[in-house]
Protein backbone atom coordinates (compact mmCIF):
# COMPACT_ATOMS: atom_id res chain seq x y z
CA UNK A 1 0.00 0.00 0.00
CA UNK A 2 1.51 3.20 -0.98
CA UNK A 3 0.98 6.52 1.37
CA UNK A 4 -1.55 8.30 -0.90
CA UNK A 5 -3.85 4.42 -0.82
CA UNK A 6 -3.44 4.59 2.86
CA UNK A 7 -4.31 8.31 3.37
CA UNK A 8 -7.71 7.23 1.07
CA UNK A 9 -8.24 4.07 2.71
CA UNK A 10 -8.04 6.03 6.45
CA UNK A 11 -10.48 9.06 4.85
CA UNK A 12 -12.76 6.27 4.07
CA UNK A 13 -12.19 4.79 7.30
CA UNK A 14 -12.83 7.73 9.17
CA UNK A 15 -15.90 9.70 7.43
CA UNK A 16 -15.28 12.09 8.78
CA UNK A 17 -13.59 15.73 8.52
CA UNK A 18 -9.46 15.08 9.58
CA UNK A 19 -6.41 17.37 9.77
CA UNK A 20 -3.33 15.82 8.46
CA UNK A 21 -2.88 14.63 12.33
CA UNK A 22 -5.85 12.83 12.29
CA UNK A 23 -4.95 10.77 9.30
CA UNK A 24 -1.36 10.18 10.27
CA UNK A 25 -2.36 8.44 13.68
CA UNK A 26 -5.30 6.72 12.04
CA UNK A 27 -2.78 5.10 9.35
CA UNK A 28 -0.53 4.67 11.99
CA UNK A 29 -2.70 2.88 14.33
CA UNK A 30 -3.69 0.40 11.65
CA UNK A 31 -0.30 -0.26 10.35
CA UNK A 32 -1.27 0.69 6.90
CA UNK A 33 2.69 2.39 5.91
CA UNK A 34 5.36 1.69 7.94
CA UNK A 35 7.12 5.35 8.25
CA UNK A 36 10.74 4.01 9.59
CA UNK A 37 12.51 6.46 6.64
CA UNK A 38 10.42 9.25 6.39
CA UNK A 39 11.58 11.33 9.16
CA UNK A 40 8.54 14.21 9.64
CA UNK A 41 5.42 11.64 8.62
CA UNK A 42 2.94 14.30 9.66
CA UNK A 43 4.77 16.59 7.02
CA UNK A 44 5.07 13.87 4.59
CA UNK A 45 1.08 13.21 4.89
CA UNK A 46 0.17 17.18 5.06
CA UNK A 47 1.93 17.93 1.81
CA UNK A 48 0.60 14.53 0.26
CA UNK A 49 -2.75 15.98 1.14
CA UNK A 50 -2.04 19.61 -0.61
CA UNK A 51 -1.19 17.65 -3.45
CA UNK A 52 -4.50 15.83 -3.61
CA UNK A 53 -6.11 19.32 -4.02
CA UNK A 54 -3.44 21.14 -6.33
CA UNK A 55 -3.69 18.51 -8.58
CA UNK A 56 -7.17 18.79 -8.95
CA UNK A 57 -7.77 14.68 -8.20
CA UNK A 58 -11.55 14.76 -7.46
CA UNK A 59 -11.40 12.26 -4.63
CA UNK A 60 -10.34 14.20 -1.63
CA UNK A 61 -11.77 17.61 -0.79
CA UNK A 62 -11.02 20.67 2.10
CA UNK A 63 -12.45 23.54 4.20
CA UNK A 64 -10.37 26.00 5.21
CA UNK A 65 -10.89 26.54 9.23
CA UNK A 66 -10.91 30.24 10.87
CA UNK A 67 -7.59 29.22 12.80
CA UNK A 68 -5.83 28.92 9.43
CA UNK A 69 -5.53 25.28 8.90
CA UNK A 70 -7.31 22.42 6.67
CA UNK A 71 -9.52 19.09 6.89
CA UNK A 72 -9.54 16.83 4.33
CA UNK A 73 -12.37 14.40 3.39
CA UNK A 74 -13.56 12.22 0.64
CA UNK A 75 -15.61 13.52 -1.74
CA UNK A 76 -18.54 11.15 -2.06
CA UNK A 77 -19.01 12.11 1.90
CA UNK A 78 -19.78 15.15 1.02
CA UNK A 79 -23.31 15.44 1.09
CA UNK A 80 -23.16 13.22 4.40
CA UNK A 81 -21.10 15.48 5.90
CA UNK A 82 -23.67 18.32 5.30
CA UNK A 83 -20.67 20.69 3.81
CA UNK A 84 -21.49 23.89 2.16
CA UNK A 85 -20.11 24.36 -1.75
CA UNK A 86 -18.88 27.61 -1.18
CA UNK A 87 -16.64 26.22 1.50
CA UNK A 88 -14.61 23.79 -0.61
CA UNK A 89 -11.27 25.00 -2.12
CA UNK A 90 -10.48 23.07 -5.05
CA UNK A 91 -7.16 24.36 -7.35
CA UNK A 92 -6.60 22.75 -10.49
CA UNK A 93 -2.81 22.61 -12.12
CA UNK A 94 -2.51 21.73 -15.98
CA UNK A 95 0.34 19.41 -16.32
CA UNK A 96 2.29 19.00 -19.46
CA UNK A 97 2.85 15.55 -21.17
CA UNK A 98 5.12 14.41 -23.84
CA UNK A 99 4.18 12.47 -26.51
CA UNK A 100 5.11 8.98 -26.08
CA UNK A 101 3.41 6.01 -28.15
CA UNK A 102 0.32 4.81 -26.81
CA UNK A 103 -3.32 3.62 -28.54
CA UNK A 104 -6.52 5.30 -28.26
CA UNK A 105 -8.29 2.56 -27.10
CA UNK A 106 -5.88 2.11 -24.40
CA UNK A 107 -7.04 5.70 -22.70
CA UNK A 108 -10.50 3.79 -22.27
CA UNK A 109 -9.88 1.79 -19.10
CA UNK A 110 -8.09 5.05 -17.69
CA UNK A 111 -11.60 6.93 -18.64
CA UNK A 112 -13.88 4.28 -17.39
CA UNK A 113 -12.17 4.77 -13.83
CA UNK A 114 -13.21 8.32 -13.89
CA UNK A 115 -16.87 7.44 -14.84
CA UNK A 116 -16.86 4.94 -11.92
CA UNK A 117 -15.36 7.39 -9.43
CA UNK A 118 -18.48 9.97 -10.58
CA UNK A 119 -20.97 6.73 -10.43
CA UNK A 120 -21.53 6.31 -13.67
CA UNK A 121 -21.81 3.18 -15.36
CA UNK A 122 -20.38 3.21 -18.98
CA UNK A 123 -19.92 0.48 -22.27
CA UNK A 124 -17.42 0.75 -24.81
CA UNK A 125 -18.82 0.07 -28.23
CA UNK A 126 -16.91 -1.01 -30.77
CA UNK A 127 -18.03 0.81 -34.29
CA UNK A 128 -16.09 -1.76 -36.23
CA UNK A 129 -18.82 -4.37 -34.79
CA UNK A 130 -21.67 -2.85 -36.35
CA UNK A 131 -23.66 -3.88 -39.73
CA UNK A 132 -22.50 -1.65 -42.28
CA UNK A 133 -19.12 0.02 -43.56
CA UNK A 134 -16.82 0.74 -40.85
CA UNK A 135 -16.14 4.10 -42.02
CA UNK A 136 -19.96 5.23 -42.04
CA UNK A 137 -20.43 3.78 -38.38
CA UNK A 138 -17.78 6.20 -37.05
CA UNK A 139 -20.40 8.96 -37.61
CA UNK A 140 -22.88 7.06 -36.19
CA UNK A 141 -22.45 5.61 -32.58
CA UNK A 142 -19.92 6.69 -30.24
CA UNK A 143 -16.63 5.48 -28.62
CA UNK A 144 -18.25 5.14 -24.96
CA UNK A 145 -22.05 5.15 -23.42
CA UNK A 146 -22.88 6.05 -20.22
CA UNK A 147 -25.92 6.11 -17.61
CA UNK A 148 -26.19 8.46 -14.59
CA UNK A 149 -29.00 6.66 -12.27
CA UNK A 150 -30.44 9.59 -9.93
CA UNK A 151 -29.73 7.89 -6.31
CA UNK A 152 -31.96 8.22 -3.68
CA UNK A 153 -32.13 7.67 -0.24
CA UNK A 154 -35.34 5.53 0.03
CA UNK A 155 -36.95 2.94 -2.15
CA UNK A 156 -40.59 4.52 -1.86
CA UNK A 157 -38.76 8.01 -3.38
CA UNK A 158 -37.44 5.78 -6.21
CA UNK A 159 -40.52 4.06 -6.93
CA UNK A 160 -42.85 7.08 -6.55
CA UNK A 161 -40.53 9.22 -8.91
CA UNK A 162 -40.39 6.07 -11.93
CA UNK A 163 -44.15 6.24 -11.46
CA UNK A 164 -44.36 9.72 -12.65
CA UNK A 165 -41.95 9.73 -15.25
CA UNK A 166 -39.12 6.65 -15.74
CA UNK A 167 -37.15 9.36 -17.99
CA UNK A 168 -36.25 11.33 -14.56
CA UNK A 169 -34.40 8.17 -12.75
CA UNK A 170 -31.49 8.54 -15.51
CA UNK A 171 -29.41 10.45 -17.97
CA UNK A 172 -27.77 8.82 -20.53
CA UNK A 173 -24.63 10.32 -22.29
CA UNK A 174 -22.03 9.86 -25.43
CA UNK A 175 -18.37 9.84 -25.09
CA UNK A 176 -16.61 10.80 -28.21
CA UNK A 177 -12.87 9.93 -26.81
CA UNK A 178 -9.25 11.35 -28.65
CA UNK A 179 -5.96 10.74 -28.04
CA UNK A 180 -5.27 14.35 -28.68
CA UNK A 181 -6.54 17.53 -30.59
CA UNK A 182 -3.51 19.49 -31.31
CA UNK A 183 -4.67 21.60 -33.90
CA UNK A 184 -7.87 23.75 -34.96
CA UNK A 185 -8.70 21.49 -37.97
CA UNK A 186 -8.06 18.31 -35.36
CA UNK A 187 -10.49 19.56 -33.04
CA UNK A 188 -13.30 20.51 -35.89
CA UNK A 189 -13.43 16.92 -36.91
CA UNK A 190 -13.19 15.62 -33.70
CA UNK A 191 -15.75 17.73 -32.15
CA UNK A 192 -18.35 17.37 -34.69
CA UNK A 193 -18.22 13.58 -35.09
CA UNK A 194 -18.89 14.47 -31.26
CA UNK A 195 -21.50 16.21 -32.60
CA UNK A 196 -23.16 13.46 -34.73
CA UNK A 197 -22.55 10.36 -32.62
CA UNK A 198 -24.26 12.58 -29.42
CA UNK A 199 -27.49 13.46 -31.10
CA UNK A 200 -29.41 10.67 -29.35
CA UNK A 201 -27.92 10.91 -26.14
CA UNK A 202 -29.08 13.39 -22.96
CA UNK A 203 -25.40 14.82 -23.11
CA UNK A 204 -22.55 14.82 -25.54
CA UNK A 205 -18.56 15.12 -24.75
CA UNK A 206 -15.70 15.02 -26.55
CA UNK A 207 -13.02 13.57 -24.05
CA UNK A 208 -9.17 13.90 -25.00
CA UNK A 209 -5.77 13.73 -23.41
CA UNK A 210 -3.87 15.80 -24.79
CA UNK A 211 -5.46 19.33 -25.47
CA UNK A 212 -3.59 22.45 -26.92
CA UNK A 213 -4.32 25.25 -24.59
CA UNK A 214 -4.47 27.63 -27.29
CA UNK A 215 -7.72 25.99 -28.96
CA UNK A 216 -9.64 26.45 -25.69
CA UNK A 217 -11.40 30.04 -27.15
CA UNK A 218 -12.30 28.33 -30.24
CA UNK A 219 -13.73 25.30 -28.07
CA UNK A 220 -15.49 27.41 -25.63
CA UNK A 221 -17.04 29.05 -29.05
CA UNK A 222 -18.03 25.23 -30.23
CA UNK A 223 -19.49 24.50 -26.56
CA UNK A 224 -21.88 27.56 -26.87
CA UNK A 225 -22.89 27.06 -30.03
CA UNK A 226 -23.39 23.29 -30.29
CA UNK A 227 -23.51 21.98 -27.05
CA UNK A 228 -21.15 19.41 -26.58
CA UNK A 229 -18.67 19.46 -23.43
CA UNK A 230 -15.14 19.03 -23.32
CA UNK A 231 -13.95 16.68 -20.77
CA UNK A 232 -10.02 16.31 -20.31
CA UNK A 233 -8.27 13.35 -19.75
CA UNK A 234 -5.53 12.59 -17.15
CA UNK A 235 -2.98 9.91 -17.00
CA UNK A 236 -4.69 10.02 -12.92
CA UNK A 237 -8.44 9.71 -14.02
CA UNK A 238 -9.50 11.28 -11.06
CA UNK A 239 -7.57 14.38 -11.76
CA UNK A 240 -9.81 14.10 -15.02
CA UNK A 241 -11.83 17.36 -15.21
CA UNK A 242 -14.73 18.92 -17.19
CA UNK A 243 -13.47 22.13 -19.41
CA UNK A 244 -17.02 23.32 -20.86
CA UNK A 245 -19.76 21.43 -19.68
CA UNK A 246 -22.43 19.48 -22.06
CA UNK A 247 -25.89 21.00 -22.47
CA UNK A 248 -28.97 18.76 -21.72
CA UNK A 249 -31.37 17.73 -24.68
CA UNK A 250 -34.25 15.43 -25.24
CA UNK A 251 -33.72 11.48 -26.03
CA UNK A 252 -33.92 10.86 -29.72
CA UNK A 253 -35.91 7.97 -29.57
CA UNK A 254 -35.61 7.06 -33.31
CA UNK A 255 -31.92 7.24 -33.40
CA UNK A 256 -31.31 5.05 -30.28
CA UNK A 257 -33.96 2.55 -32.31
CA UNK A 258 -31.41 2.54 -35.15
CA UNK A 259 -28.31 2.03 -32.99
CA UNK A 260 -29.75 -0.62 -31.53
CA UNK A 261 -30.65 -2.49 -35.18
CA UNK A 262 -26.71 -1.79 -36.08
CA UNK A 263 -24.70 -2.19 -32.96
CA UNK A 264 -25.47 -5.69 -30.56
CA UNK A 265 -23.80 -3.77 -27.50
CA UNK A 266 -25.35 -0.98 -27.64
CA UNK A 267 -28.86 -2.48 -28.38
CA UNK A 268 -27.80 -4.60 -24.98
CA UNK A 269 -26.97 -1.87 -23.19
CA UNK A 270 -30.44 -0.09 -23.56
CA UNK A 271 -32.21 -3.64 -22.22
CA UNK A 272 -30.37 -3.78 -19.28
CA UNK A 273 -31.22 -0.22 -18.93
CA UNK A 274 -35.01 -0.76 -19.65
CA UNK A 275 -34.55 -4.09 -16.74
CA UNK A 276 -33.31 -1.96 -14.51
CA UNK A 277 -36.31 1.17 -14.57
CA UNK A 278 -39.04 -1.64 -14.71
CA UNK A 279 -37.61 -4.18 -11.72
CA UNK A 280 -38.16 -3.15 -7.86
CA UNK A 281 -36.81 -4.33 -4.98
CA UNK A 282 -34.22 -6.78 -4.12
CA UNK A 283 -34.80 -7.68 -8.27
CA UNK A 284 -33.43 -4.33 -9.27
CA UNK A 285 -30.75 -4.42 -7.14
CA UNK A 286 -29.80 -7.53 -8.69
CA UNK A 287 -30.08 -6.76 -12.25
CA UNK A 288 -27.96 -3.32 -11.31
CA UNK A 289 -25.49 -5.45 -9.79
CA UNK A 290 -24.98 -7.89 -12.68
CA UNK A 291 -25.58 -4.84 -15.22
CA UNK A 292 -22.38 -3.29 -13.26
CA UNK A 293 -20.21 -6.59 -12.77
CA UNK A 294 -20.99 -8.31 -16.05
CA UNK A 295 -21.29 -6.12 -18.88
CA UNK A 296 -20.28 -2.78 -17.89
CA UNK A 297 -16.10 -1.42 -18.46
CA UNK A 298 -13.88 -2.50 -15.97
CA UNK A 299 -11.65 -0.12 -14.18
CA UNK A 300 -8.57 1.04 -12.49
CA UNK A 301 -8.71 0.27 -8.60
CA UNK A 302 -6.05 2.31 -7.11
CA UNK A 303 -2.90 4.19 -8.09
CA UNK A 304 -1.00 1.42 -8.14
CA UNK A 305 -3.02 -0.55 -10.77
CA UNK A 306 -2.96 3.35 -12.46
CA UNK A 307 0.21 3.90 -12.65
CA UNK A 308 1.28 0.34 -13.71
CA UNK A 309 -1.36 0.49 -16.56
CA UNK A 310 -0.13 3.77 -17.88
CA UNK A 311 3.83 2.61 -18.04
CA UNK A 312 2.70 -0.72 -19.53
CA UNK A 313 0.70 1.24 -22.21
CA UNK A 314 3.18 3.85 -22.58
CA UNK A 315 0.86 6.47 -20.93
CA UNK A 316 2.89 9.36 -20.82
CA UNK A 317 2.49 10.28 -16.37
CA UNK A 318 3.14 13.34 -14.91
CA UNK A 319 6.52 13.24 -13.06
CA UNK A 320 5.28 13.74 -9.78
CA UNK A 321 3.05 11.16 -9.99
Amino acid sequence: MTIKEAILKSLEERKMLSTHWDILKHIQQNNYYDFKEAKTPESTISALLGDFIRRGDNRVSRIKRPENYYEYYLTVYENELDLKVDELEIAIEKISKKDKTYYERDLHLLFSTYLKSKEIYCKTILHEQSNGSEEHQKWIHPDIIGIDFLNLKTEETEKFIKTLNTLDTFKLTSYELKREIKSDSELKKCYFQAVSNSSWANYGYLVAFEINSNLLTEIERLNQSFGIGIIELKSNPYESKILFPSRYKDLDFKTIDKLCKINDTFKEFIVYVEEIIINKGRNYKRVKKEFQLDFCDNFLKNDTEITAYCKSKNIPIDSNE
